[in-house]
């Protein structure tokens, strides 16, 4: 493992980059997709994850609520604040549903919160004004998170307790994963880069090599690569040990957003402006193209515990169901 960092940190160094064009091969039909309406009057689900219990968890930025949707459909919400704004979300080590609040309170106050599998929440304060935004759980037994307003790092553990870190470049840290190499992964969205930390905190910055990219996600694959997304691009990058490649998707809008590892072994990908659901082969081959209605607004996506892919429809106030079977 520690041959493959060194080898990796050297290939990114020189900004390796290779386009991979892709193509569009069996586009799975629109009947395969059902969509259930959130009950909350302007919800804006953003972000979707797999729970510890069989379902899946969601965030209503407009409705300040936590959801939990069964395979099946059925809904149950969790109020938090109106004006908490939940973001990102993520199952924790200890098995609970955390989530990042964006919004401040009218005192500055922002918040990370945690939620039982049965609707006991607790929430810790962080940074004032930092806009907290996407979660993780680290390789450390802690839960990270960045904070796109503060341009810092968050970390947090089980029992509430903090430290942040700087992010070593700038601007607006957005989506955070976990690498192959048990550091975490993040996008800037100005500069733009793709930032390596460890869980000691230290950083190493890979400029992206387009400065007109807006990145956006980071996500594990399916093949233990990080792949992100650039919202004003019709392509997805993807940092192997080899370097940086770009993938081509079918889009012709910009708004490639939410990525995921699916259960077929596939990048799963929303496209926030055009109203679709793709997916790709790790090597750059569009295997599924799916439009969905206008006014869909994709953006989280997450493989389901039932084998399919979730995905969360902000404007539409829905969270779509795409059946792989």
């Amino acid at each position: 493992m520690k041959h493959l960092r060194k080898v990796f940190a050297a290939a990114l160094a020189v900004a390796a980059v290779t386009s991979i064009p892709g193509s569009t091969a069996g586009a799975a039909p629109r009947s395969r997709v059902t969509e259930f309406t959130v009950p909350s009057p302007g919800s804006r689900p953003y972000q979707i994850v797999a729970g510890p219990d069989g379902n899946l968890w969601f965030t209503e930025s407009g409705a300040g609520t936590v959801g939990k949707i069964t395979p099946d459909g059925h809904i149950a919400e969790y109020k938090i604040r109106k004006d908490s704004a939940p973001y990102g979300i993520t199952v924790g080590p200890d098995g609970n549903i955390w989530f990042t609040e964006k919004d401040p309170a009218p005192d500055g106050t922002t918040r990370v919160g945690k939620l039982t599998t049965d609707g006991h929440l607790t929430e810790y304060f962080v940074s004032a004004f930092s806009q907290p935004w996407d979660i993780v759980a680290g390789p450390d037994g802690a839960l990270w998170f960045t904070e796109e307003d503060a341009n810092l790092i968050g970390r947090i553990t089980t029992d509430g307790g903090l430290t942040e870190y700087a992010t070593g470049t700038c601007c607006f840290p957005t989506q955070i994963t976990v690498g192959f190499d048990g550091n975490l992964w993040f996008t800037e969205e100005q500069g733009p880069a793709v930032v390596r930390m460890t869980t000691d905190g230290i950083t190493r910055v890979f400029p992206y090599p387009d400065p007109t990219a807006l990145l956006y996600a980071a996500r594990q694959g399916p093949d233990g690569n990080v792949w992100v997304s650039d919202i004003i691009s019709t392509r997805l990058g993807k940092i192997s040990p080899g370097g940086l490649h770009k993938v081509r998707v079918p889009g012709s809008s910009t708004g490639v957003a939410g990525l995921a590892s699916g259960p077929d072994g596939n990048v799963w990908f929303t496209e926030n402006d055009s109203a679709h659901i793709g997916a790709t082969t790790p090597d750059g081959t569009t295997v599924h193209y799916i439009a969905l209605a206008a006014d869909r607004r994709p953006i989280g996506i997450t493989a389901g515990p039932d084998g399919n892919i979730w995905f969360c429809e902000a404007d539409a106030g829905m969270i779509g169901r795409l059946s792989l079977s």
